[in-house]
């Protein structure tokens, strides 16, 4: 039997609600805790190496969370997805405008949007050109790796 540090445990089931996980694996040589939400089906698993100190980093999601299939209309857009897991902003500050929005021409280096993860604030770019046709979250909501941002068309 081995005492894990209360602390840690809290630690884990605050990062579960901040990046809306809904399960996770943590393993410290023989030590494991696995924690999964409750009425969650199936789905997301995370192992994470279990630190001396608060993790640093935001866990990596191995697989984003199934999305609904685009309808005719948008075929041929091209796709911005997020990079990292964290929180979408569409304007750099609440009372800022949004940095794209529908018929904003854009360029590969056109900052779109801001996905917050572990209180850095990461300018996420449309690295493709075209047209925004698409806005695909809602200000303030969580988004996985790989989760569509943006629809363009180039």
């Amino acid at each position: 039997m081995f005492m894990m540090d209360l602390k840690k445990v809290k630690e884990v089931i605050d990062l579960m609600k901040e990046y809306d996980l809904v399960e996770i694996e943590l393993v410290d040589g023989d030590a494991k805790i696995h924690v999964k939400r409750p009425g969650a089906q199936g789905g997301m698993m995370q192992a994470v190496p279990m630190l001396q100190q608060a993790p640093a980093a935001a866990p990596a999601v191995g697989t984003p969370a199934p999305e609904a299939a685009p309808s005719a209309p948008h075929a041929g857009l091209v796709e911005i997805k997020s990079p990292i897991v964290g929180t979408f902003y569409q304007a750099p500050s609440p009372d800022a405008d949004p940095y794209v929005k529908i018929g904003s021409q854009v360029e590969p280096d056109t900052v779109v949007c801001i996905i917050e993860a572990m209180k850095v604030m990461n300018e996420i770019k449309a690295e493709t050109a075209g047209t925004i046709v698409e806005v695909c979250c809602k200000d303030g909501q969580a988004v996985e790796y790989g989760h569509v941002l943006f629809g363009v068309r180039p």
